[in-house]
């Protein structure tokens, strides 16, 4: 059974080895913890968010934060959400996403959940929309430049039933 806690810090060293290449760091990080292979000291950022660590009978599984981009906690938005390599595409992160929004909100009473995955990650969008994200169409899309590529970001929200 696949529960969340609060993330802690010997978790790290088992999330940061999921990343196994530079295109997957970047897709996971946007370089917000800087260049790949991410130094350890750096992944201590995601502690000034609210990050959480998913596992079950058989260790850590995945991991994701929930920051809120305003004043209030109206609204929590989700960030570096990852999976354990091996067990993607099995269901494990449409369930570690529905632990977190509902902890979203019945726990933190939040009336909306966000967040953005680039255009080149669709594994990862089509689970944001399996379990309800919708499509935000936005008139400043958010663009990085990676590999000296524009990397495209789509918006996508989800809101309180």
């Amino acid at each position: 059974m696949l529960r969340i806690r609060p993330y802690k810090e010997t978790d790290k060293n088992i999330i940061l080895s999921w990343c196994k290449d530079e295109k997957s760091f970047y897709q996971w990080t946007a370089g917000i913890l800087g260049n790949y292979p991410v130094k350890p000291e750096k992944f201590d950022f995601v502690e000034k968010l609210m990050p959480f660590t998913a596992f079950d009978e058989t260790g850590i599984i995945g991991f994701f934060t929930l920051r809120n981009p305003g004043e209030s906690l109206d609204e929590l938005r989700f960030g570096f959400v990852i999976l354990k390599p091996e067990l993607r595409g099995k269901g494990y992160g449409k369930e570690m996403l529905r632990l977190g929004i509902k902890f979203a909100f019945k726990i933190y009473g939040a009336q909306k959940v966000s967040l953005g995955v680039f255009e080149n990650n669709p594994s990862a969008y089509f689970c944001y929309k399996s379990v309800g994200f919708k499509d935000v169409v936005l008139d400043n899309v958010e663009k990085y430049r990676i590999f000296g590529e524009e990397w495209k970001c789509k918006e996508l929200t989800m809101e309180r039933n």
